[in-house]
C-alpha cells in the first residue's frame, strides 16, 4: 500500500514525450479526477514524486498549476490539498453542463450520420457491460467518452472546446455517484441515440436536458 494511501495500479505511468511537469500535472489531475486522490486528502511532495519516480520540483510546479486552476489548495504552513468542491461549485458547473450538452444534442440530431450513430450504440453497449459487471471506473470513463462523441457529431469547433474545458470536473463530480446512477444513466442514452437517429432535434434536447439535470441531482442528493 503507497503511503498517499492510493490502491497498487493507481498511479498512471508517465510518458517521455514531453516536458516533465506537464506529465506530473497529467498524472496528478488524473488521480484527482478519478478520485483516487479523494477531496481533501493532503498531497505531500516527497510522497508523491516517489510514487511517480521523479525529483519533487516537477511535482511542486504541477501543484502550483493545479492550485491555479482549482484543483488543489495550497494552505500556508499546512501543505496542499486536494480541493474539496463545495455543492454551489457542482450546481454552477453541473448547470452550465446541461446548457453545452443540450445545444450539442440538438446539433447531433442535426448532422449526425450513420457512423455516428454506430459509434454511439457501441460506447452505449459497452457502458452497460461495464455497469453490469460493477466496473464503476470503466463506466465512468464510458460516459464521458459518449458525451465526447456527441459533442463531436454536433459539429461545432467553439461548444466543443467549451465542453473541454468543464469534461474533467464533470468526470469528478459523476464518478462519486456514477454506480447509483447505473443502468439508468445508460437507458438514457439509449433514448437520446433514438432522438439523434430520428433526427428529432427537439427530442434530443429535451432528454439531454433531463439526462443532466438527473445528473446534477442525484450528486447534491448523493449523501442524504
Amino acid at each position: 500500500m503507497l503511503l498517499t494511501g492510493l490502491p497498487q495500479g493507481a498511479v498512471p505511468k508517465l510518458e517521455r514525450p514531453g516536458p516533465l511537469r506537464d506529465r506530473v500535472y497529467e498524472a496528478l489531475l488524473e488521480l484527482i479526477t478519478t478520485r483516487a486522490l479523494q477531496p481533501g486528502q493532503h498531497l505531500v511532495e516527497s510522497e508523491l514524486a516517489g510514487h511517480l519516480g521523479v525529483s519533487r520540483q516537477p511535482v511542486r510546479e504541477a501543484l502550483q498549476r493545479l492550485n491555479t486552476e482549482g484543483w488543489v489548495d495550497l494552505r500556508p504552513a499546512q501543505g496542499a490539498f486536494v480541493h474539496e468542491p463545495t455543492e454551489e461549485e457542482a450546481d454552477q458547473l453541473l448547470t452550465v453542463r446541461t446548457l453545452l450538452e443540450a445545444e450539442a444534442a440538438r446539433l447531433a440530431a442535426a448532422h449526425a450520420d450513420s457512423a455516428g450513430i454506430a459509434a454511439l450504440e457501441e460506447l452505449c453497449a459497452q457502458g452497460e457491460q461495464a455497469v453490469a459487471a460493477d466496473e464503476v471506473d470503466t463506466a465512468v470513463a464510458l460516459n464521458a467518452r459518449f458525451h465526447t462523441k456527441v459533442m463531436e457529431l454536433a459539429g461545432n469547433t467553439v461548444l466543443a472546446e467549451l465542453a473541454a474545458q468543464v469534461d474533467r470536473r464533470v468526470r469528478w463530480y459523476y464518478t462519486p455517484i456514477a454506480r447509483q446512477r447505473g443502468h439508468q444513466s445508460w437507458i438514457e442514452h439509449r433514448g437520446l441515440i433514438a432522438a439523434i437517429t430520428d433526427r428529432d432535434e427537439a427530442r434530443a434536447t429535451r432528454l439531454m436536458r433531463e439526462h443532466t439535470e438527473h445528473t446534477r441531482r442525484s450528486y447534491h442528493q448523493r449523501a442524504q
